[in-house]
């Protein structure tokens, strides 16, 4: 696992820079998304989910993922969802028209580890973190939040022992005018658990 990643992060500013805007607007998981009645403004306060569905505002899920040591189980929240403007979106993109009536969304989770081995070589946690606007897939934009404030890049963290947090930031592109947008995160085969994050 963690030697693709060494490959993958050299790819990442070309893939940012070639990315073409295919999967906005599509996606084959969005109906996923109802299978749970439970109400985004039903607990503020951090508590646990039992498995998929719509999560509160600061509650957490806990999952399993196979990591190259071995099975580590994770405690994920979805912190905040930042969208950006049409005008930022065009400078991220290779081509300007690609991001027109489109918006960025930064999505800020954080990942604690809580059993397992401790990683020294990068973690795949990040790899089930999906964003979805008004039901729709957004199109991820590979390496766009690296160094954004408040975002560590996964493929920096060397070393992951128990009891450890680490916030990673997922970029997509959704349009510019929606209404919700949600987080998605998933084990391996697993339903999605989903942050929902109503837009102004």
């Amino acid at each position: 696992m963690p030697h693709h990643k060494t490959a993958l992060r050299v790819a990442a500013p070309v893939a940012v820079l070639a990315l073409a805007l295919t999967a906005c607007g599509g996606g084959d998981d969005a109906d996923t998304d109802a299978k749970s009645p439970a109400s985004p403004e039903a607990s503020a306060s951090p508590s646990q989910a039992a498995s998929g569905g719509e999560l509160a505002t600061g509650e957490s899920a806990t999952g399993k993922v196979a990591e190259d040591p071995g099975q580590v189980t994770y405690e994920v929240v979805a912190q905040k969802v930042e969208v950006g403007t049409e005008a930022e979106a065009a400078k991220a993109v290779a081509d300007a028209a690609d991001a027109k009536g489109k918006a960025l969304a930064v999505a800020h989770v954080k990942y604690t580890h809580k059993s397992g081995p401790a990683l020294t070589e990068g973690s795949d946690v990040h790899d089930g973190t999906t964003i979805f606007a008004d039901g729709q897939r957004g199109g991820v934009l590979i390496g766009a939040s690296d160094d954004a404030p408040g975002c560590e890049d996964p493929y920096d963290v060397e070393s992951w022992k128990q009891g450890e947090s680490h916030v990673f930031c997922e970029t997509y592109v959704i349009p510019a005018n929606s209404t919700s947008v949600e987080v998605h995160w998933s084990e391996e085969d697993g339903e999605p658990y989903v942050w929902k994050f109503p837009q102004k």
